[in-house]
Parts: structure tokens; sequence; C-alpha cells
């Protein structure tokens, strides 16, 4: 079992930044890639990024390449997600996961409870 905690949402300026902290307790942490979604309203859910368990592969959608940055630290069992250059688009609540990584990347069996990011205009 593994339990995921998400924060740093909030409300931002277009242009601005946040940084999503995810805290992960329960099984081995650096054994999984971490992963974070989001979903806006009236959307499906979609992916956003994604770390390698020993954090030396990123992925990232292409919505949001060259803006967010995906890190974890191993020793404090967390994950980021730093956000920068932020759009109205990015407006969703932002959830942490444990995705598999194949030809495709899929959202796995865990996740945070979400936090909301809202960017004004």
């Amino acid at each position: 079992q593994v339990q995921l905690v998400d924060s740093g949402g909030g409300l931002v300026q277009a242009g601005g930044s946040l940084r999503l902290s995810c805290a992960a307790s329960g099984r081995t942490f650096s054994n999984y890639v971490m992963g974070w979604f989001r979903q806006a309203p009236g959307k499906e859910r979609e992916f956003v990024a994604a770390i390698s368990g020993s954090g030396d592969r990123t992925y990232y959608a292409d919505s949001v390449k060259g803006r967010f940055t995906i890190s974890r630290g191993n020793a404090k069992n967390t994950v980021y997600l730093q956000m920068n250059s932020l759009k109205p688009e990015d407006t969703a609540v932002y959830y942490c996961n444990t995705p598999s990584v194949g030809p495709s990347i899929s959202s796995g069996r865990y996740w945070g409870q979400g936090t909301q990011v809202t960017v004004s205009s």
C-alpha cells in the first residue's frame, strides 16, 4: 500500500509559478515511477509529467514541455512539480500518481487527493 498526499496548489496570475509537492509513504518509494496528472472542469484526466524511480528519466506532456519540471527527493519520499510560465489553460486539479511507463504512459493504482491550481488571466 502507498499513500500519497498532494500539496502546493493555489491561485496565481498568468506567467507566474507554483511548486507542487507529493509526499509518499508506505512501500519503498524509489521503486516507483512517480507522476502528475490533471483534470480540468468538464475534461478527462490527462497526463502531465513523470519521473523514473532513480530520477534519471523524465517524461512530459507536449503542453507543458519547457515550462514544467518534475523532480524527486528519494530521501524525503517526495516528488515535486515546478510549474513556470503558467497559463489559464493550466487550471485544473493536479493529482500525484504512480504511473506505468511503456509505449505510452498510463495512470497507476495509487492517487493523491488532488490539489487545485487556478491561473487567472
